[in-house]
């Protein structure tokens, strides 16, 4: 599979799997699993615009998933907010969290990056684990579920589809942003930094709306999760969850959309299939993990570089890139 599109027979054919999925299994367990995969994929596609895209180590993104999840729950259960009221104050808070965040520590490199953003998620759980208001160290309990009109998903099948359709929306609009001026952008600073500077790509507003771009998606899914859970609590967002979700964008391949879907489901997956190891699971999924990157250092499914310059944007009339300092 390394460097080929994804073709729209097979684009086609998965997303005819994934509808069919709970009609063919029926079984919970494997609806559940459905779901899982649905929550890391859509975590994934949201990460690869950050790591994939622009090339920012972020070891903290569950922040934004705690920072939407619990947001959520605060306003529906003490407020009494409903979850479409509920969710722009998340996308803004989100926001405001990655301008804060990310306006001073985005002109940082490499392992500098990396710490600031491993900090501010441990500082975020941290947080949530001591505040009266976050429930503490037990969570947010109680939660409402989501409602469709006069609709209340409760249902995992139901979630499901929530989850599909999240999936879709955010695979169309990754596929979107990647063919954009500001995705084009994002490439030159993840191949060359200095070379992009040099050629007037104003880098770290690039960077930073790479960074504000990712923290809203995952408020939104957090969001999703507060109210498919009906509760929350700190350990859900921990250093780990930010671990599984960058383990899945460079298993698949940094950058490469088809690629992330790939690696969310074997990190969901792989794992059920070695529960019969029992204590060994965690080390022989670490051991095959440390295998799959020895054999495809690149990924299992490889960016198509070529495909990100296949619709390319008109030269403005100064010959600048896009996204000029001036």
């Amino acid at each position: 599979m390394g460097g080929r599109r994804l073709t729209p027979a097979v684009a086609g054919g998965a997303l005819v799997v994934a509808v069919l999925w709970p009609v063919v299994v029926k079984d919970p367990y494997f609806v559940e699993l459905g779901v899982q995969a649905g929550f890391y994929i859509v975590l994934a596609v949201g990460l690869n615009m950050v790591a994939g895209f622009c090339g920012l180590l972020d070891l903290g993104y569950a922040a934004f998933f705690a920072i939407g999840a619990y947001t959520t729950g605060i306003l529906m259960t003490r407020a009494h907010f409903s979850f479409w009221l509920a969710l722009p104050f998340c996308i803004l808070l989100a926001a405001v969290s990655g301008v804060v965040v990310g306006g001073p520590t985005l002109r940082l490199r490499s392992d500098y990056l990396a710490i600031v953003t491993l900090g501010f998620g441990e500082i975020v759980r941290i947080t949530a684990n001591n505040l009266s208001i976050t429930g503490g160290a037990t969570g947010i309990f109680g939660i409402p579920p989501l409602a469709l009109g006069p609709y209340l998903v409760t249902s995992k099948t139901a979630y499901y589809y929530v989850m599909l359709g999240l999936a879709v929306l955010g695979v169309a609009g990754a596929y979107s942003l990647r063919h954009s001026r500001v995705g084009r952008a994002w490439h030159y600073i993840r191949e060359d930094e200095d070379a992009a500077l040099a050629m007037g790509v104003n880098t770290a507003l690039f960077k930073l709306y790479a960074y504000i771009t990712g923290a809203v998606w995952a408020s939104v899914v957090g969001a999703v999760y507060a109210v498919s859970m009906t509760a929350i609590a700190p350990e859900s967002f921990s250093y780990s969850q930010s671990v599984l979700i960058l383990i899945a964008v460079i298993l698949g391949g940094l950058g490469s959309i088809p690629g992330v879907v790939l690696g969310a489901v074997l990190v969901t997956v792989l794992p059920e299939i070695l529960r019969g190891v029992s204590v060994f699971r965690l080390l022989v999924f670490g051991i095959l993990m440390v295998v799959f990157m020895i054999v495809r250092p690149q990924g299992l499914w490889p960016e198509d570089v070529r495909g990100v310059f296949r619709r390319p944007a008109k030269a403005p009339p100064d010959g600048s890139l896009p996204g000029g300092a001036g």
